[in-house]
């Protein structure tokens, strides 16, 4: 391995001591550098350069030896930063009517907040009287809703007195026990459902309409059930409606004029009942009043017995109302009178309005 070369050691020649420069202005102190023009080179490898003059420092020959470095001093420490200063508050957004004045050469009024100008516009009429209307709206709103409640929940207005039209067959002391809770209630508070309620427990009621009369008066108009027949039960007739509904009963059928129906109230329901009776609910009073019974083998052969032993042939349950109208006409005709030389007519015992356009009497 080759040996490192070692540096090669150059020494200037002893000589006379160079004479000092003159001091530069600004420079004071500093002698011990010499002049670039004085100086003079200690060797032909050598050469010394002019030391700049914004630089006090003398300069250091290149040849010099490096001398260990010393311990770098400590940093001085930093100054605490000032707190930055508040941020100013941004400035309100100029409305759009603003900006429009601004544009306009409109001059702004004196009241100025965060740097936006506030215009102020008058009211438009329509919308003046667009507020007055809602506010008398709500004002009639607030005296209906008022007048409502005590309309409702004031004893000024509660009922007194309860009166009936229509009941024939059903007498007012029952009715009026029927719609006692109805008293000291509120007339607002009374309801067709309360009073329908309450008169399903009369059963001779089939319907009822109601009409209040202020401050404290109620109309019941009632419709009662029409007995159409006499039910044989057992030793009792029971008096039922076209539905079967009894209506009451009795021992002697000879106080009622109504025909009877055989079969108890296991008839109640069956088709030949409800054929029976919707027939003989159709019928007019005056021929109701001249029926002793009503029979029927099936819905389609309904035949009516006369107390005076005539027969009625029904059939079945269409043309009920043109049916009706014949039978009355043809049991109320007057009897043909003989004519001169000829035997008199035989007496009618069969009405046959099966065929309502085509009666057949025999």
């Amino acid at each position: 391995m080759a040996e490192p070369r070692r540096p090669r050691i150059i020494t200037s020649r002893p000589g006379p001591a160079p004479e000092p420069a003159p001091e530069r202005p600004g420079q004071a102190g500093h002698t011990d550098v010499p002049d670039a023009a004085t100086a003079r080179p200690v060797s032909g490898k050598v050469s010394v350069a002019p030391v700049p003059a914004e630089d006090p420092a003398p300069a250091k020959a290149s040849w010099a030896p490096k001398l260990p470095k010393a311990a770098k001093a400590p940093k001085p420490a930093k100054p605490a930063r000032a707190p930055k200063p508040e941020k100013a508050p941004k400035q309100a957004k100029v409305p759009k009517a603003a900006k429009a004045a601004k544009s306009a050469k409109v001059p702004a009024p004196a009241s100025v907040t965060s740097g936006a100008q506030v215009l102020a516009f008058p009211e438009p009429a329509h919308k003046r009287r667009r507020r007055h209307v809602w506010l008398g709206v709500a004002g009639v709103a607030v005296v209906l809703a008022i007048v409502m409640v005590v309309a409702l929940y004031s004893p000024v207005l509660a009922v007194k007195t309860i009166t009936f039209k229509g009941n024939k067959l059903v007498a007012e002391k029952t009715l009026q026990a029927a719609l006692e809770p109805l008293l000291s209630k509120p007339l607002p508070q009374v309801t067709q459902g309360d009073v329908s309620e309450l008169l399903a427990k009369v059963p001779q009621i089939k319907s009822s309409r109601l009409v209040a009369q202020p401050p404290s008066t109620l109309d019941i108009q009632v419709v009662e059930r029409i007995p159409v027949a006499l039910l044989k039960n057992g030793k009792d007739y029971l008096l039922v409606d076209q539905d079967g509904v009894q209506l009451g009963s009795t021992r002697n059928p000879s106080t009622v004029p109504l025909p009877q129906i055989d079969g108890g109230r296991a008839a109640i329901g069956r088709s030949t009942f409800s054929a029976m009776t919707a027939v003989l609910a159709t019928l007019p009073q005056s021929v109701l009043g001249k029926l002793a019974n009503a029979t029927a083998k099936s819905p389609d052969a309904v035949q009516l017995q006369l107390t005076d032993g005539k027969t009625v042939i029904w059939g079945n349950a269409s043309d009920m109302e043109l049916k009706a109208q014949v039978l009355d006409a043809l049991i109320n005709a007057p009897v043909p009178t003989p004519v001169d030389g000829t035997p008199p007519p035989p007496p009618v015992r069969v009405y046959d309005v099966s065929a309502p356009r085509h009666p057949v009497t025999r």
